[in-house]
């Protein structure tokens, strides 16, 4: 039967896993061409590694904490932190592009397409990850020439963990992304999400010297899933699973996703209350 008879022919697992790779390899293949986005997403960090960390050494002493075993360099402490920075960026900057490619590129031919707009929206998060995780461990190789020991098993025990935040930190930017129309007001929201983010954290200092300055800030602190992504992460980098870390960021991880595909549905969502992308009947 010819296949005009089917429109509505399932595509199959083969055609959504061809579809997946096309757009993993193509946010890929523009990380690479982009090698001042790989260097700005190095900068922060190695800043905070090399200068901050230095200089509060002697001021902000890290006592004996889970998952540590022993008094630790303020740099050994702030460098979990700082690599689930470099996915927070990341994800904030895979939400820029969504709003260009939503409009005017390639996301705006996928989200008319067959494909269902959860496994589209799944695999630009799986693309997002895949370049944070290359950011993440570069970093990490780095760290270590800066006497930030992490014991070898800790990069493998680790992946999941990371994998499992950028995840979440994706999901989040999607949902900001399905609020954003303009690419102008962008980097003004960013502001009011990346920096309360991270300061308001574990990812610089101990919770309990939070506690000590202010019991207002550590509760939000501690509602703050980016605290739990932190606390994933730093655990994981030495072998220890932090259930109630691995609760929350999975929690959210879902939550933000099941939000942004409403978002992104037009029947149902924002995008669809302004008429859809370009090119997309509402």
């Amino acid at each position: 039967m010819s296949e005009a008879a089917h429109p509505h022919r399932p595509l199959g697992a083969a055609g959504h896993a061809v579809c997946m790779w096309g757009i993993i390899s193509r946010e890929l293949l523009r990380f690479v061409q982009q090698k001042e986005r790989f260097l700005s997403a190095l900068v922060r960090p190695l800043v905070w590694l090399f200068i901050f960390a230095a200089g509060f050494r002697s001021t902000l002493g890290v006592s004996i904490i889970p998952p540590y075993e022993t008094y630790v360099l303020y740099e050994v402490y702030v460098t979990p932190g700082l690599a689930v920075m470099i996915q927070l960026f990341n994800g904030m900057q895979s939400s820029l592009s969504m709003v260009y490619d939503r409009e005017v590129g390639s996301m705006r031919v996928l989200l008319t397409s067959p494909f269902p707009r959860w496994f589209l929206l799944l695999s630009k998060l799986v693309a997002g990850v895949a370049v944070s995780l290359a950011q993440v461990y570069v970093f990490l190789a780095i760290a270590r020439l800066w006497e930030v020991d992490i014991p070898p098993m800790g990069y493998l025990t680790a992946l999941p963990a990371f994998v499992l935040t950028g995840l979440m930190l994706g999901a989040i930017g999607l949902v900001i992304s399905s609020l954003i129309r303009q690419l102008e007001n962008f980097a003004s929201v960013m502001n009011f999400v990346i920096f309360p983010m991270f300061f308001a954290s574990s990812a610089l200092y101990p919770l309990w010297r939070v506690r000590d300055a202010s019991e207002a800030l550590y509760i939000v602190c501690l509602l703050n899933p980016f605290t739990h992504a932190v606390e994933l992460g730093r655990n994981a980098l030495y072998g220890v699973f932090e259930p109630v870390s691995f609760t929350v960021v999975l929690a959210t991880a879902v939550m933000f996703f099941a939000l942004a595909v409403i978002a992104y549905d037009p029947g149902r969502g924002v995008i669809g209350r302004r008429g859809g992308p370009k090119g997309e009947a509402s």
